[in-house]
């Protein structure tokens, strides 16, 4: 099944798209309400769809396929680590402790982009995508789960492209924050989730999902990789996520960067040069991947925000005078 929201000219709507249609939920039900409900709910659900109801795929506008209750994006491709280390810190490495868990940050819910869209961006002179895959949690998620209980949580799939401006991502990083405002301006998702069962048939003997994923920017193949050579398969991305905390419906977990050119920075890093050059207004990124489909973004013209003044130097007292 793939699950979907689109907008039309009278309105919004959520459900399934089936062949080169779509068909909204029976009993007005929302994304929310079906990832909540879980996978098995999900196929009676589609069991029940009103072919009456359907409208042409071509004829309608997809947007972001959910609106998550939280993102999590991890970093889970030791090729992406290496190379885009060298353009964001200055020195390629793979540190010890990436390979004894797997490193994610929480990036914004408010700033998630449909497909298609154009991105308003910021003031950045090397902005960038990143090709990765999702995982959205369905059912009742849960907290401290282990592997084989996070297995049974993934409702489905979707492509996401964690769009970053690299210079603001650098300067603070320095600071061992982050990243934050080198990402939080936007997040492509889409164009719709696939559900678990669909891509069974794609999981490796490890778990591993082995599909293949692209990225081309303007039409030029920039980078292509498979999933399965993450460092570790979704489910123990996802009990890592509930260890000592929580995942829930709605929930987006990135599997961070592709390798080998899954976004501009890694081939910087490897390359010693902005080559091939950061993304710029009008710029259309499609990635690919087998399975779930495709999704384009465009980049809009950059938008400039209100400064904030440089901290002050302080005196350090201790008690008003």
């Amino acid at each position: 099944m793939r699950i979907a929201r689109w907008s039309t000219r009278t309105g919004q709507a959520e459900g399934f798209v089936d062949g080169d249609v779509v068909i909204p939920f029976p009993d007005s039900l929302r994304v929310a309400d079906v990832l909540a409900q879980g996978l098995d709910a999900a196929h009676a659900l589609f069991a029940r769809r009103d072919r009456a109801a359907a409208q042409a795929l071509g004829e309608v506008m997809l947007l972001a396929p959910l609106a998550p209750a939280a993102i999590r994006d991890f970093v889970a491709f030791e090729e992406h680590v290496e190379g885009v280390s060298a353009s964001v810190d200055g020195k390629s490495e793979v540190v010890p402790e990436w390979y004894e868990a797997p490193t994610f940050y929480f990036t914004n819910p408010h700033t998630v982009r449909g497909p298609g869209e154009t991105v308003r961006v910021p003031e950045t002179a090397r902005l960038d995508f990143e090709l990765e895959v999702a995982v959205v949690v369905g059912g009742a998620g849960g907290e401290n789960l282990d592997t084989d209980a996070a297995a049974s949580v993934i409702f489905g799939y979707t492509i996401m492209n964690d769009w970053s401006a690299r210079d603001l991502q650098s300067r603070e990083m320095k600071v061992r924050l982050g990243p934050a405002k080198g990402k939080d301006f936007a997040t492509t998702l889409g164009p719709w989730i696939v559900t678990a069962d669909e891509m069974a048939s794609y999981l490796d003997a490890d778990g591993f999902l082995a599909v293949r994923a692209e990225v081309h920017v303007n039409d030029e193949l920039i980078g292509e990789d498979l999933v399965s050579n993450m460092g570790w398969p979704f489910s123990e991305l996802i009990a890592y996520a509930s260890r000592n905390s929580k995942v829930v419906p709605g929930d987006v977990l990135g599997s961070g960067t592709v390798g080998n050119g899954g976004c501009l920075g890694e081939l910087w890093g490897r390359r010693g040069e902005l080559t091939p050059p950061p993304l710029k207004t009008g710029d259309e990124v499609r990635m690919f991947v087998e399975g779930i489909g495709e999704l384009r973004g465009i980049v809009g013209e950059p938008v400039t925000a209100p400064t904030v003044p440089a901290a002050r130097v302080r005196s350090r007292q201790r008690h008003r005078s």
